[in-house]
């Protein structure tokens, strides 16, 4: 969950990152099998406070100011046909929050390391130009 993670400690900690971008991130673990085992695992069977570990439910509590996240996904991911990433309730999220947010579907890409490597200097870029302002 590295994208997640980067997602959730971004907002979770705001003033504290200028900006973040994730790979096919897990965006909304409480609504996917993935996420349900592993909060299950990590935090017990309470599913509401799931909720302050998962970038979609925390990005409407985000109150500071708001540089764009970057998020790229393969389109031919498994994990995504699988209903496992749901990039989609983020992006919706963050739309009724008013955050921005580029969520960039690539397409021919899945979740391999030629993915990650294809789209990396965008990410560096993103992070280049928050860093700057």
């Amino acid at each position: 969950m590295g994208g997640h993670g980067a997602l959730v400690c971004y907002l979770k900690n705001p003033g504290m990152y200028q900006s973040v971008s994730a790979f096919s991130p897990i965006c909304n673990p409480t609504q996917c099998p993935w996420g349900d085992k592993a909060f299950t695992g990590y935090l017990g069977p309470d599913k509401a406070s799931w909720e302050e570990y998962d970038a979609t439910c925390l990005v409407g509590k985000f109150a500071a100011a708001r540089g764009k996240i970057l998020i790229d996904q393969g389109a031919e991911d498994s994990f995504l046909k699988s209903q496992q990433l749901l990039p989609e309730n983020f992006g919706k999220a963050c739309q009724e929050a008013q955050h921005p947010v580029d969520i960039r579907m690539q397409e021919g890409y899945d979740h391999s390391y030629w993915f990650i490597q294809s789209f990396i200097e965008d990410h560096m870029e993103h992070h280049a130009e928050a860093l700057s302002n």
